[in-house]
């Protein structure tokens, strides 16, 4: 018995006996209303519910004297083997071995497809990410990013949601101008310009662009030249970065330039739009948009008196595109340095007639920091000034690198062990987690060359103590990924595998899937490698959304 069940059999409990008390007091009740939870002391059961405390005012009865009645009902539950009341009204609820092993063979036959399901079919999501400034490789807050974006894309996607992995690609403004004229100084050996870009990458760009250009680049003049650097070198440098990410295990479904908005007229259709809504006027010679009204600290200009758009009015003619490309979620994931940002997004949002934190969604990720031998690691070799994603990479890998980014949540600031993070011991929380669904392979195999198969299936015998915790772990699977959607948070399937894999790992310390010597295979063998089998599911499963391997041999 899976926990949508066991609600689905609460609730079946529940309505009569509200509706016995008073009449009415039932309606629009469903099992989502009816959460169950896993004591944390397993002496208190398997699950435990307060739904008579939720529900007592409601119905007009004593909470502890509801559950009591409530309790009554649900012990009568095929699978439940015991129920019990504790303090004000607490629902505590036992199942017997074989309801509750029965979901290993659940698991199992579900593969990867357990944990999935549509309740998000109606989101039509456009997930923003990383969306560096092509001007220099991915640093560690866009690393970041790029692994809890995509894994949160991940996860969205097995509830049903649509999701479109997006890259703003920032190729217009001073950034760009800046870029353009430090590949000019480094084709000429002339100093970087002060506030321009240093590091190795610019020299190694400034070569390709003069071997590509198609004539004399140095017979150009200094606004041509600057041109042709500015256009060539902003795309070797953005393949730079699809590449990197590519290897990282991220790509896109659409990378939207910038440099469109101004171009084709988004800008003044947003305006338009707006001032449709009345939310625009005229002062000082500028536009303005009327943000005041829905939240912000004070009303901002949209496009400056001397004609030129202002920096919101690409986000505003951003936001409506994606709205008119039938996006009916925008999420935005942005730096710490943006924090100050979040307000007139959701002013700019409601000013549209779309509602803050529904419509759009911002996400603000803190910073990283390397620690290698026990310093803070600051350097890179090829971008100078920072570490980026391919220094995090050549020294851990991909999936260590990801896995670490992602076990965090994002709203804290994350220090990185690399030594740890190197490590083939327990220490390391990737290993530890891939080691445990490589051992659920070795015993597999083992059991194979053992003459233990799966041709039976007796769950009453998964009575271990250890089979009990393990199965009620695996049993939070689904709920665990489904919250992880709600709150946008792809660390809490990181620190619920790692859970997962400590239960195994006990579980195999007191529970043998092969007969010791010459004893003969029992069906509680071949039970414990269905329950073997469904843990490695469940391992693999929650690693593939982080996007990290799970190997079979380690």
């Amino acid at each position: 018995m899976d926990p949508a069940a066991l609600s689905a059999a609460l609730l079946a409990v529940i309505v009569p006996l509200a509706e016995a008390r008073r009449e009415g007091s039932s309606a629009g009740l469903s099992a989502a209303d009816l959460p169950l939870e896993r004591p944390k002391n397993r002496d208190h059961g398997d699950w435990a519910s307060n739904a008579a405390m939720k529900l007592a005012k409601v119905v007009g009865a004593n909470p502890r004297e509801f559950a009591a009645e409530i309790a009554e009902g649900l012990a009568s539950v095929d699978g439940v083997a015991s129920v019990e009341v504790a303090g004000p009204g607490f629902i505590n609820i036992r199942l017997d071995a074989a309801a509750a092993g029965a979901l290993a063979k659940t698991i199992v036959e579900q593969g990867a497809a357990f944990g999935t399901n549509d309740s998000r079919a109606d989101e039509i999501i456009n997930l923003e990410f990383v969306s560096a400034n092509p001007t220099g490789p991915i640093h560690l807050g866009g690393t970041r990013w790029a692994a809890l974006g995509d894994a949160l894309a991940r996860i969205l996607s097995s509830q049903g949601a649509k999701v479109t992995r997006e890259y703003y690609f920032n190729d217009h403004g001073a950034q760009i101008d800046r870029f353009a004229r430090s590949l000019v100084a480094a084709h000429q050996g002339d100093p970087t310009p002060d506030d321009g870009y240093g590091g190795a990458y610019i020299g190694d760009i400034a070569k390709r662009v003069a071997e590509a250009y198609d004539g004399d680049i140095d017979a150009l003049d200094a606004d041509a030249k600057q041109e042709a650097f500015r256009e060539l070198g902003v795309n070797f440098m953005f393949d730079e970065i699809k590449q990197s990410l590519h290897e990282f295990g991220v790509d896109f479904d659409v990378y939207f330039h910038e440099n469109d908005l101004h171009n084709s007229g988004a800008v003044e259709r947003a305006v338009a739009r707006l001032r449709e809504l009345g939310h625009i006027f005229e002062a000082d010679g500028a536009t303005w948009l009327r943000s005041t009204e829905f939240g912000d600290d004070k009303d901002r200009v949209i496009i400056k008196s001397d004609g030129q758009p202002a920096y919101i009015s690409g986000d505003l003619a951003y936001y409506l595109d994606k709205r008119e490309r039938g996006f009916n979620r925008c999420i935005i994931m942005l730096g710490a340095d943006h924090h100050g940002y979040v307000q007139r997004l959701m002013a700019m949002c409601a000013a549209f007639g779309d509602v803050p934190n529904v419509n759009l969604q911002v996400l603000i990720g803190q910073m990283v920091n390397l620690v290698r031998d026990g310093q803070p690691m600051r350097m890179s070799k090829r971008a100078g000034t920072v570490v980026t994603l391919e220094d995090l990479v050549e020294i851990v890998g991909v999936d260590a690198a990801r896995y670490a980014l992602t076990r965090s949540s994002a709203d804290s600031n994350l220090d990185i062990d690399l030594d740890v993070l190197q490590k083939r011991t327990n220490d390391n929380p990737v290993f530890y987690v891939q080691y445990a669904h490589a051992r659920t392979h070795n015993v597999a195999r083992n059991a194979a060359a053992s003459g233990v198969d799966r041709s039976e299936f007796a769950p009453e015998l998964l009575d271990h103590e250890s089979e009990s915790a393990l199965l009620g772990a695996l049993q939070e699977y689904p709920r665990v990924v489904a919250h992880a959607a709600d709150v946008r948070e792809p660390h809490r399937i990181a620190r619920y595998l790692e859970e997962v894999a400590g239960l195994y790992h006990r579980w195999y310390d007191n529970c043998r899937v092969i007969p010791l010597g010459d004893a003969p295979v029992e069906p509680v063998h071949r039970t414990r490698l269905w329950l073997n089998d469904a843990t490695g599911q469940v391992l693999r499963n929650g690693l593939t959304l982080l996007g990290v391997s799970a190997p079979e041999r380690m």
